[in-house]
């Protein structure tokens, strides 16, 4: 039988061993992010305006957010109802910033697979929108890259899982107020400098959920 002794370590022993069993480490703090500025900047010989941020409500300005997400870091996350694309860190954090989506008949979901990456892109608008909008057969052949092309500072552009281009691109616009709205052809819009930014954390390859 144990003894009077045995008995005494083994009930101080108890609490320490539930002690160790109930300690849970804290989460990582967020990452830092480096600020981007909303004001006018310059890149590659274009001036971008300045984005007055007290115009868009706050949930589609560029931040840190809590991820509760299983997707692998480096993932792109798309929500098309509440207007927001968020890219995974890791560490249970993501990138979150706004964006504008494809009105009505132009939505879509699915996996897709980010195929290429162009700053200050041309824009060739496609036969079935140039008959929509006849105005835009002057951009038949292209329109050249600017601040006033239609994909913006930058595009990313998607293909399916079959490895199919069905048209459709992340890019930035100079049409502010549409973040935040379901205004585009089916494309995600983003501020220009939230798409500069996105642009210089993905890379060819990267996988994109549009939920």
């Amino acid at each position: 039988m144990p003894t009077r002794r045995q008995l005494v370590l083994s009930a101080l022993a108890l609490p320490a061993l539930a002690g160790c069993a109930a300690f849970v480490p804290p989460p990582p703090p967020p990452p830092e992010i480096t600020a981007l500025s909303y004001s006018t900047m310059s890149d590659a010989g274009h001036r971008i305006p300045g984005v007055d941020l007290a115009r868009i409500p706050l949930e589609f300005h560029r931040q840190v957010v809590a991820d509760p997400a299983t997707e692998a870091p480096g993932t792109v996350v798309i929500d098309t109802a509440l207007r927001h694309l968020t890219l995974v860190l890791g560490g249970g954090w993501a990138l979150r910033y706004g964006i504008g989506v494809g009105r009505e008949g132009f939505g879509w979901t699915g996996v897709a697979t980010v195929a290429a990456m162009r700053p200050w892109p041309v824009w060739t608008p496609p036969p079935e929108m140039i008959r929509r909008q006849p105005d835009l057969a002057r951009w038949a052949e292209g329109q050249p890259g600017g601040p006033a092309n239609p994909l913006g500072a930058r595009a990313i552009y998607l293909v399916d899982e079959a490895g199919v281009d069905r048209g459709y691109r992340i890019h930035g616009t100079p049409e502010w107020r549409s973040i935040g709205t379901a205004a585009s052809s089916g494309c995600f819009r983003m501020l220009n400098q939230d798409v500069i930014d996105l642009y210089g954390r993905v890379v060819r390859g990267t996988r994109v959920l549009v939920r």
